[in-house]
């Protein structure tokens, strides 16, 4: 026969215990769990008119490509990144990416350029880091395929691109400034939109005898910058730029093609659909009434409160999804809440000690008075 006695646990390791259970839970969920429950949420598109087991073309279901895009990552450089922001907005992007591949299982992926903060002037030490960061945080099976396109933060804008800085940023990512990209009989043409100022540069010409070269009806365009627009006035949904700058104008080569640009890709390409970047918010627009364009907004906290993606289903005709991340206010507001909740048991904790040992100073001062 054994006996033993049950451990007492003193009031002050009950609150350890109970504060460390509430850190750890609140932690776990901000930063891991609750990406998971958010793009639950998103589904691919399903493309109308599809009958049995063959799509509208009377392809066979499984030659349907579903397609991820985003937008202007923009990893923080060595000059002007701090490092909490760095290590925060970068982990955010990480756990969204990773957890949107394993749920969502994208066959292609783009990210329409800017993929640097600090490209355009990055020497090559920090190059390379920014490099290896990006590789670990957007890490992939062999079953999806990432495809990058080149931004001006990546080489620069127009008057500070050079040959070294664009050659720089192909060698890692295997890309062309004018490619054709074609994943189960759909064609991506991919375009230097940053090499498109028409005003003779060598890059650009360059650029410009390759999308000569290349010219035929596409299925998809991408690129960095959007086509010629005025203002993103016409622009609405809960991505859009804020209402006090959706009137600002727009400075052709800088925030947008120029207008001849936008022109010269819509009269040689006549793309069924084009996706664009850099404005940071979400727009669609429809070109001459025929070439509808979306502009993905920022995949990044750093940028908007509510970043995110794009889903796309593709045959010949297509349809697309958005599907928006966590907010970043949530998160916030989650850790503040927690937090006040910590607090307030604390408070409670002390109070109630302090009462428990004005309690036990009584008892022992009666005792002592009887006697």
């Amino acid at each position: 026969f054994f006996s033993f006695k049950m451990p007492r646990f003193s009031a002050r390791w009950i609150a350890v215990v109970v504060l460390i259970f509430v850190v750890s839970g609140v932690f776990f969920f901000c930063e891991y769990l609750i990406y998971f429950p958010t793009i639950l949420k998103c589904a691919w598109p399903k493309i109308s008119h599809v009958r049995g087991g063959e799509g509208i073309d009377g392809r066979p279901m499984d030659s349907t490509l579903r397609a991820m895009v985003l937008s202007d990552t923009h990893l923080l450089g060595a000059v002007g990144g701090h490092w909490f922001d760095k290590l925060r907005r970068e982990w955010q992007m990480e756990r969204a990416f990773q957890t949107a591949l394993w749920l969502l299982r994208p066959e292609i992926v783009f990210i329409l350029g800017d993929i640097f903060d600090e490209g355009k002037w990055s020497s090559q030490k920090d190059w390379e880091d920014d490099v290896r960061r990006f590789h670990r945080m957007f890490r992939h099976t062999t079953d999806t395929e990432l495809v990058v396109l080149v931004g001006n933060h990546d080489i620069g804008f127009h008057y500070e691109m050079d040959w070294f800085k664009l050659q720089r940023f192909e060698k890692v990512f295997n890309a062309t400034s004018t490619r054709i990209v074609t994943k189960k009989g759909v064609n991506f043409l991919l375009v230097n939109s940053v090499a498109l100022h028409g005003d003779g540069c060598p890059i650009c010409q360059s650029v410009e005898r390759e999308l000569i070269k290349l010219s035929r009806d596409l299925n998809c365009s991408l690129q960095h910058y959007p086509l010629y627009r005025v203002s993103d006035a016409g622009c609405t949904g809960q991505d859009a730029a804020p209402p006090e700058e959706r009137h600002l104008l727009f400075r052709e080569k800088y925030d947008v093609l120029s207008k001849e640009a936008s022109q010269r890709l819509l009269q040689w390409f006549k793309p069924r659909l084009i996706l664009s970047g850099h404005t940071h918010s979400g727009c669609e627009v429809l070109h001459d009434n025929k070439y509808p364009e979306i502009s993905v907004p920022s995949f990044n906290w750093r940028n908007r409160n509510n970043p995110s993606f794009i889903l796309v289903t593709m045959t010949p005709l297509y349809a697309l999804s958005k599907c928006f991340l966590p907010e970043e206010s949530t998160v916030i507001a989650v850790y503040c809440s927690a937090g006040a909740c910590l607090l307030f048991l604390f408070l409670a904790h002390c109070l109630w000690m302090k009462g428990l040992l004005q309690c036990f100073s009584l008892c022992l001062l009666g005792k002592h008075k009887s006697l």
